[in-house]
């Protein structure tokens, strides 16, 4: 008797992505189920531009999730706009993305990008750490929400615990979102010792082409606000 071939697995389902202003409206449920309503934030971007990422640039995942943070900003940033930073062995580059210019625009700057590096964390953070101290929202008072994506822990661990407890000073929470199953270390960051407030939380997206837009907004602002009121308790926020 022959034995049959194993049947495929099924494929994953891309989910329906939706446009800018339904995304928009989206992640003002969240900030609503949250109690985020009327809160300010300035909102970043740092993208992992690792080898290993090349499949998630080239499939549109990333570009889309800078779609779904950039309805996030529209309801927190005054300027509506995401400063975005690539980073990989070191900063890579940096872009921004806002209404007017976001079709295709991780993606042609991923391009003009090149080489794509080793997985470091700590010059990310230290960089968008420096945009926003010398940004007119840090002027003006307002918190940073940073959403870090990556597809791995990093190369340099030491080197990033410093700079993520370095932060914990500093008016900025860390959204780490980690596509993949390689996030023990984004696990580890979430509960790491020696900060003044904790300053991050995670949310594993083991296929970012099937991850809900709902599920990606609650994810990234679940631990904001408990960050927010340790953060003015202490007065690293006002």
């Amino acid at each position: 008797m022959f034995n049959r071939p194993a049947a495929p697995a099924p494929a994953t389902v891309p989910v329906t992505r939706s446009s800018v202003i339904d995304l928009t409206k989206k992640a003002a449920l969240s900030l609503d189920k949250h109690g985020l309503t009327g809160q300010k934030a300035a909102v970043y971007l740092a993208l992992d531009r690792s080898g290993s990422m090349r499949d998630h640039y080239r499939d549109g995942s990333v570009q889309y999730l800078a779609e779904q943070i950039l309805g996030l900003a529209r309801n927190l940033d005054d300027d509506g706009s995401v400063p975005v930073v690539f980073f990989s062995t070191g900063i890579d580059g940096t872009t921004e993305v806002k209404l007017d210019n976001y079709a295709g625009r991780i993606q042609n700057r991923h391009q003009q990008l090149g080489h794509m590096g080793l997985t470091h964390y700590e010059k990310a953070i230290e960089h968008v750490t420096g945009l926003h101290l010398a940004s007119r929202a840090h002027a003006q008072g307002i918190p940073a929400l940073v959403v870090f994506q990556t597809d791995g822990g990093p190369s340099d661990k030491e080197a990033a615990e410093a700079a993520l407890r370095a932060a914990s000073n500093l008016p900025l929470f860390f959204a780490f979102v980690g596509y993949g199953t390689r996030i023990e270390f984004l696990r580890k960051l979430d509960d790491l010792d020696g900060r003044a407030v904790d300053n991050a939380g995670y949310l594993p997206v083991p296929d970012p082409r099937s991850v809900d837009d709902d599920v990606l907004y609650d994810g990234v602002t679940g631990q904001y606000k408990p960050w927010l009121a340790q953060a003015r308790s202490q007065g690293i926020v006002r």
